[in-house]
């Protein structure tokens, strides 16, 4: 088929959650339950760090980033997958589908570089705290969350752009809820060794690599911890490294698990359900990991609901 046919028919279809017609309203209810709660938490990290000057620090940057992008994260798939199962349309353009593909890369890289970025933070700040805010200095942190925007939004174009060249044969159904990379290329009919070459290499790049930073600047402050004699100073370690070390895990463990589960048994449930742990979950529980485990953000967001609801109350109060 050639590629002016192609794009006559260039619609796909998401089949995702398409044959639990029975559970049509549980799952919206329960998806939306999850968006609206993901939202919600990340923007009030977002809020809180914003409103308070004392979490005006490198570590609370670089979450209050985090925090954004897994609310771009989050909305680049789940907003179109309750439509689906709302109006029971399938259908997604080619575009659509290749304007989902580059916003839900380009933001699941952010979220690993923002995790790398994080883990250097914290070595920094228990190997060398003396030379702590000389090192993680306001300029070295804007540079540290610019460059991962850059890398990012660049290996995501380079992705989406190498699919543009594939032409489609006349099956275009997607067995996701979104417009999975991997699944599109199984679409096509056309040669796809150049796109499988640039998902390994962004696979290394962007996946591999910051994993390796991640696990070095672990090895290095679980080496400093050990020389830390007082239990005092184990404790500040600990609940310094304990969330990042929390949200490390659920986002490499959450995309493993997709990985293994498409690898064992291909378009799947169970490949279904690891996507939505990793696409949904893991941004829904990170706001959750950092406000419940540290003590600075639970002070803060405490005072800052306390100031919302004193003046919610004093408006209602002079409506009244």
């Amino acid at each position: 088929m050639e590629r002016g046919n192609q794009t006559e028919v260039g619609n796909f279809l998401l089949l995702g959650f398409a044959e639990d017609s029975d559970m049509r309203l549980l799952l919206y209810g329960l998806f939306l339950s999850v968006y609206l709660v993901t939202i919600t938490g990340n923007l009030l990290i977002i809020l809180t760090i914003s409103s308070d000057s004392h979490l005006h620090t490198p570590m609370y940057f670089f979450l209050s980033n985090l925090s954004f992008a897994d609310i771009c994260f989050t909305s680049t798939t789940v907003p179109k997958m309750l439509v689906t199962i709302q109006t029971q349309s399938k259908m997604i353009t080619f575009a659509g589908c290749l304007t989902q593909i580059f916003f839900f890369t380009a933001f699941g890289c952010l979220d690993n570089l923002l995790l790398t970025v994080m883990a250097y933070d914290r070595f920094v700040a228990i190997c060398h705290p003396l030379h702590y805010m000389v090192i993680m200095n306001p300029r070295l942190c804007g540079l540290l969350v610019l460059g991962s925007w850059c890398i990012s939004v660049m290996g995501s174009l380079l992705e989406t752009l190498t699919i543009l060249r594939l032409s489609f044969c006349t099956n275009m159904e997607i067995p996701h809820f979104f417009c999975d990379p991997s699944e599109v290329l199984k679409l096509s009919c056309s040669d796809t060794f150049i796109n499988n070459i640039v998902m390994y290499f962004m696979t290394i790049v962007l996946g591999v690599f910051p994993l390796s930073g991640i696990l070095f600047s672990y090895s290095q402050i679980f080496s400093s911890i050990l020389r830390v004699s007082s239990a005092r100073g184990l404790n500040k370690a600990f609940s310094t490294c304990g969330s990042h070390l929390s949200m490390v895990s659920l986002f490499y463990g959450t995309g493993l698990g997709v990985y293994l589960s498409s690898a064992a048994a291909p378009s799947s449930r169970r490949s279904l359900m690891a996507s939505v742990m990793y696409s949904m979950v893991t941004p829904m529980l990170n706001p959750f990991i950092y406000s419940l485990r540290n003590r600075h953000m639970k002070g803060s967001l405490g005072r800052l609901l306390l100031r919302a609801t004193s003046l919610n109350e004093g408006t209602i109060a002079k409506l009244s």
